[in-house]
């Protein structure tokens, strides 16, 4: 399996990348890191350094996504979608893998 953005998240990625002007080479990294409140947390950056030896590499909605080797056993089958509502605005996780997780949505544990 793999790591997916939902259209939405990729209209919002796609627009964040036009108005900070980054380069057509640029790719979104979605990462795990030690620490949150359940244990590991979610990140999401811009980076135009792709290890084709240590990432794997994804093309979702026109967005090209990154994961390295490490952070690809905790996210396979992770949705990264975006929300746009009242009560927040944000990217969100959806990981078939977590056991648990906070109530910010953004840490796990797994």
């Amino acid at each position: 399996m793999a790591v997916a953005l939902t259209e939405r998240a990729a209209t919002e990625v796609k627009k964040i990348m036009t108005e900070q002007k980054f380069e057509p080479q640029t790719a979104l990294r979605v990462s795990v890191m030690g620490g949150g409140c359940s244990g590991f947390q979610y990140g999401l950056g811009f980076d135009k350094n792709v290890d084709e030896l240590n990432d794997s590499k994804f093309d979702c909605h026109g967005v090209t996504l990154v994961v390295d080797k490490k952070s690809a056993l905790f996210l396979d089958g992770t949705t990264v979608d975006f929300y746009d509502g009242i009560d927040k605005r944000g990217f969100t996780f959806t990981n078939p893998g977590a056991t648990k997780t906070c109530g910010c949505g953004h840490s796990f544990n797994a």
